[in-house]
């Protein structure tokens, strides 16, 4: 039976030109350009190294670092700076502490070294249940590379943790959009369509389509697929809600629908030709 894994330290398993040793030996990871972080439990020289697996026909992404790629979704968050301006230097801040718990990076706009404008941008991958060990060293003893026969014989394997992975990342954009709209600022979270197809299958996402710039939560989804002997990510889909939106989709909603109705009551009388918005000159 072949491996499960898809990349190994970045390089794609089904390209046979690899030098998968080498690979196994620097435990580089190459879209951090530092040593992987995954470490074996028991020997923590030992990195992993496993950025994405095979589970029912997808490759899935398990490593949040793989999203890295050519740092192209911080490229595709920069409309979202909306005071950035000509001129202006661009900062991604790491690990950012706010209320409601850290941000994985802080796009920043600043002029002199002082913020003019930022994003907050949260990186979700499938959390696995189980261990991905006996696959690696599985897929190691394909490329005829010397591994102990144990960690060949043994049954153990691993799934997806699809149910938890997505109700933790909700109830975390939930927390932190509630911050995010309350400076007036963009939070974005990026994850792989598989991720989002079992969000919308098993949350409650109604009235969640299209994306509006006036939207304090982004939802950016990537595709992973084989491109020229490598697996790429590439932009499916953007959609866009607020922390109320949220809410729903979480089924936490009865408090804050009467708040919104409160509000709508207050805000519907007041709807009179006299306050139109008037653009342009008058006579």
């Amino acid at each position: 039976m072949m491996s499960k894994i898809s990349e190994f330290f970045g390089l794609y398993c089904d390209n046979p030109s690899s030098d998968f040793r080498q690979a196994m030996i620097a435990q580089t990871c190459p879209f951090t350009r530092r040593v992987c972080t995954k470490m074996r439990k028991s020997d923590p020289e030992i990195k992993i190294g496993t950025c994405s697996v095979k589970y029912q026909n997808q490759n899935v992404i398990i490593c949040p670092f793989r999203l890295l790629e050519h740092d192209q979704i911080f490229i595709d968050c920069l409309h979202l700076l909306t005071m950035h301006e000509p001129g202006n230097e661009l900062y991604l801040v790491p690990e950012v502490q706010i209320p409601g718990g850290h941000v994985d990076y802080f796009l920043v706009s600043a002029k002199d070294k002082k913020v003019k404008d930022f994003i907050g941008i949260e990186l979700q991958t499938m959390d696995t249940t189980g261990t991905v060990w006996p696959e690696r060293q599985r897929f190691l003893d394909e490329q005829g590379i010397k591994v102990s026969p144990d960690d060949l014989n043994t049954k153990k394997s691993f799934g997806m943790n699809w149910k938890m992975t997505l109700k933790t990342i909700l109830v975390q954009m939930h927390h932190k959009s509630e911050t995010f709209e309350h400076l007036n600022k963009h939070l974005v979270l990026i994850i792989q369509k598989p991720l989002y197809e079992h969000m919308r299958n098993n949350f409650n996402f109604d009235g969640i389509e299209g994306v509006r710039l006036g939207d304090p939560v982004h939802i950016h989804v990537y595709n992973f697929e084989e491109k020229d002997n490598k697996l790429s990510l590439s932009l499916y889909t953007r959609v866009s809600t607020d922390s109320m939106g949220i809410a729903k989709c979480l089924g936490l909603n009865a408090e804050s629908k009467v708040e919104l109705q409160d509000l709508i009551r207050i805000i519907e009388p007041k709807l009179v030709e006299a306050n139109r918005l008037k653009i342009g000159i008058t006579g």
